[in-house]
């Protein structure tokens, strides 16, 4: 099977590295071990030591009651049978789309948004049609658009909310038009909301499970937990039948996951109120700085961002992004992702998640790029 390159993930292994300012790094600034033990109340000598009497089985091949039950506790009344842990979001998405979509179907794929989405689709022979989200709409979805779009062999509508690379946020209401849209052709609906979880004010976030009963939400510890380095995701769906299709493709590429990934990510999850509210305070703090920056800033511009961590800011110099993020590495140390990773020009992806006085140094340094070409 012939698959396009992962443009976005190929630009980090390639460039990450050399960066002396990551702005490339999309995950709230990531927790140590010991961090994350003290966050959750575990004195981290104890639980360390404890860690000599586990046996590195597979584990729970289906994943711990602990983990299901704290994925299941994310949305509104799930369940954890409802749950299948994956090796991140990405292998969650990858089995979601190749136990579902064939060569015959056509779907949706609301872009921009992560490459899986349309690239895997195409490789295995199905048509994707394209809904382009546009700044002039502030990256919220054209319904009307979507209508025309779906016919009786669309298979699935998928998508990011929040957006990635916009941070844009769907609003419940207009999720609700989706579903309509996707009911009536009897379509699935795939949300990756691995930037879900955290909003401005503490109140919760809907899911695309929470609406529709062919709805299916992908997340992971990776991004708003501050977990990556545990490689731990899941599936949520309140199909059941599309559970035991995705149990059955599971054997072939996961078997299980690991055993002290779950354990961890069982107690990130256990405690997830004091993880969510470090984070948005990290995120709240950081948004307003990138919004000074860009308010201040001559020859940028964007949509401020709503939710997630990342936004997509637009340049005015007539130099392709990819080229403009390669001299931004290699002159500034500065880390970028261009927006021809999403299939778009003229405008870079910023992650700004982190510390806050890397990020404030980051942006000054393309300023100072800005202003000597």
């Amino acid at each position: 099977m012939k698959i396009k390159t992962f443009k976005v993930e190929r630009w980090m292994n390639e460039f990450e590295d050399d960066a002396v300012y990551n702005l490339g790094e999309t995950c709230i600034d990531s927790l140590k071990i010991g961090e994350l033990l003290t966050l959750c109340g575990e004195d981290p000598d104890t639980f360390l030591k404890s860690l000599k009497d586990t046996r590195l089985t597979y584990g729970h091949i289906f994943g711990s009651p602990q983990y299901l039950e704290g994925v299941a506790g994310l949305y509104e009344d799930l369940k954890p049978e409802n749950v299948v842990p994956t090796h991140g979001a990405i292998g969650a998405n990858n089995q979601v789309i190749t136990t579902l979509i064939e060569a015959k179907d056509n779907m949706v794929c609301v872009m921009p948004t992560y490459q899986q989405h349309y690239s895997i689709p195409e490789s295995i022979g199905a048509e994707v049609r394209i809904l382009q989200l546009r700044p002039e709409n502030d990256f919220l979805p054209d319904i009307e658009e979507l209508k025309s779009l779906v016919d009786e062999n669309t298979k699935m509508i998928t998508l990011n909310n929040p957006d990635n690379p916009t941070g844009s946020w769907i609003p419940k209401e207009a999720m609700e038009e989706m579903v309509e849209i996707a009911r009536s052709v009897d379509a699935y609906i795939l949300c990756d909301e691995v930037y879900r979880g955290i909003s401005e004010d503490g109140s919760y976030m809907h899911s695309i499970v929470d609406l529709y009963e062919k709805g299916i939400s992908v997340g992971s510890m990776s991004k708003i937990f501050s977990l990556a380095g545990l490689r731990m995701g899941w599936i949520a769906t309140r199909d059941m039948d599309l559970i035991h299709q995705i149990h059955e493709r599971r054997d072939y590429d996961t078997i299980s996951c690991g055993v002290l990934d779950d354990m961890l990510a069982s107690l990130a999850l256990a405690h997830k109120k004091k993880i969510f509210d470090r984070n948005r305070a990290i995120l709240l703090k950081n948004r307003e700085i990138l919004d000074k920056w860009v308010q201040e800033t001559p020859g940028v511009h964007y949509v401020k961002p709503v939710a997630g961590t990342t936004a997509l800011v637009y340049y005015d110099k007539d130099l392709p992004s990819y080229d403009l993020c390669v001299r931004l590495i290699r002159e500034k140390g500065l880390l970028f992702t261009p927006g021809s990773c999403f299939e778009m020009e003229d405008c870079v992806r910023i992650g700004y998640a982190f510390d806050s006085k890397l990020l404030a140094q980051g942006l000054e340094k393309f300023a100072e790029f800005l202003r000597e070409n």
